[in-house]
């Protein structure tokens, strides 16, 4: 088990590399010059040349990455072109509200989806099971700010039950966090929901043909336990599997939901930075969104292990 741990964060490293490259590339393939931007529509070249010597635009590209990449690993993500506070500060003040949205979301929707996912294998060809499937495929379909805005006229406009948009810090009281995470984590969720249920469904249909099942069924295993104990651990691998590729999903989709509901989290926080071609934040934000997605993989690819453990030995 030590040498599969040991050997899955070894493959973090390449991975994190290409990362890196890719991330560092935008600064030099987007269009324009962060110089000229920086600099406004009437400076002069002088100025625009001062600019670029300070942020190091004039040096060979290899010295500029090794710079920079050494500068994040000790992580120095840079410096906003406009506001002048290091990236470090800015995401580590909108970091609280994007949690917990993400965290909102994964129990929403996960609990959602497996529970759908496991009743809809149980009642395979029902009416249950062709419903769960249909709310999949529709969840999949529908864009997160469609779901987001049809949310916002119904639940907060047309019946008030909860905040249009908006976020309270948790110091303020948990009812006040809540009720204007719920809103945001079922829009964000629904996709998610609509993913984890068809691959929960898929794989738990598969045990349940299996002879050790028929076999507990046959010995008077009651439904709930059989379904639980003995189905749904054996199915755990696939379900964890979409659950960390959902995360991908739900990276993309908090930057989207935040500004639908005005949240101010990291993924409004890289919308204006796109809008105002802040190049520093832009980086050190998919830095910072990329690190998450690998290190939460890392963590599934881990507990594969105890619930298969052949794995170990793979």
């Amino acid at each position: 088990m030590l040498s599969y741990i040991i050997r899955r964060l070894l493959g973090v490293i390449p991975v994190m590399l290409v990362v890196g490259i890719f991330v560092f590339s935008l600064l030099h393939l987007a269009p324009g010059d962060p110089a000229a931007i920086i600099a406004g529509d009437n400076a002069t070249p002088e100025n625009i040349a001062k600019i670029r010597t300070s942020l190091g635009l004039d040096r060979p590209l290899l010295e500029q990455f090794t710079t920079w990449g050494m500068a994040t690993l000790r992580g120095d993500l840079g410096v906003s072109m406009f506001s002048n506070i290091p990236v470090t500060t800015l995401i580590q003040q909108r970091m609280g509200p994007t949690i917990s949205l993400a965290i909102t979301t994964l129990i929403v929707a996960v609990t959602i989806a497996v529970t759908l996912g496991v009743l809809a294998a149980w009642k395979a060809g029902s009416l249950l099971d062709r419903a769960v499937m249909g709310l999949a495929v529709t969840g999949f379909s529908v864009p997160v700010f469609v779901v987001g805005y049809i949310l916002v006229y119904y639940v907060s406009l047309q019946w008030r039950w909860l905040p249009v948009q908006g976020y309270k810090e948790l110091s303020e009281g948990f009812w006040p966090w809540l009720r204007h995470l719920i809103l945001p984590s079922f829009a964000l969720g629904l996709a998610y929901v609509a993913l984890i249920a068809r691959i929960t469904r898929a794989s738990m249909l598969e045990v349940l043909a299996e002879d050790y099942i028929r076999t507990a069924t046959a010995k008077g295993v009651s439904t709930v336990p059989m379904l639980l104990r003995h189905a749904l651990k054996n199915a755990a691998v696939p379900i964890i599997t979409v659950i960390g590729i959902g995360v991908a999903l739900l990276i993309s989709g908090v930057v989207i939901t935040e500004s639908v509901f005005n949240i101010p989290g990291i993924g409004r926080l890289v919308v204006d930075a796109i809008a105002r071609s802040d190049y520093p934040i832009i980086q050190g934000s998919m830095i910072v969104f990329a690190a998450v997605y690998v290190l939460i993989n890392l963590a599934i690819d881990i507990s594969y292990c105890f619930f298969d453990p052949r794995i170990r030995y793979s």
